[in-house]
């Protein structure tokens, strides 16, 4: 079962690479057959900078959809907490049990005092 990020992530991933390839297809395919005469060399200098960016910027949205749609969901904060609980409560130190009757009336001489 995936998450809501990774369900999100993956539809950004595809939608942007199918808009990346159809805006490919559109620019160097469809242009070319509806008037062939339209393609010189003046719309060269915009269509390939606009089209290097369009594609950055598709390649960094697709990324990012990758991104969150591989990446695990984090561990919700009741889990983080209790694993927390759980060291302190590991680290606290157990008192030695007296070894002998004379030490165990020391140490209760000790606590009436």
């Amino acid at each position: 079962m995936t998450s809501k990020d990774q369900a999100i992530g993956g539809i950004i991933f595809i939608v942007c690479l199918v808009i990346g390839i159809l805006y490919t297809i559109g620019l160097f395919y469809f242009g070319y057959m509806q008037n062939p005469a339209f393609w010189k060399i003046e719309i060269w200098l915009i269509a390939i900078p606009v089209f290097l960016a369009f594609i950055v910027i598709m390649a960094i949205g697709a990324w990012i959809g990758w991104t969150m749609a591989t990446t695990p969901p984090p561990k919700p904060i009741e889990e983080i907490t209790s694993e927390i609980e759980e060291k302190k409560e590991e680290e606290k130190p157990v008192e030695a049990a007296p070894e002998t009757a004379e030490e165990e009336k020391k140490a209760e001489r000790k606590r009436k005092s």
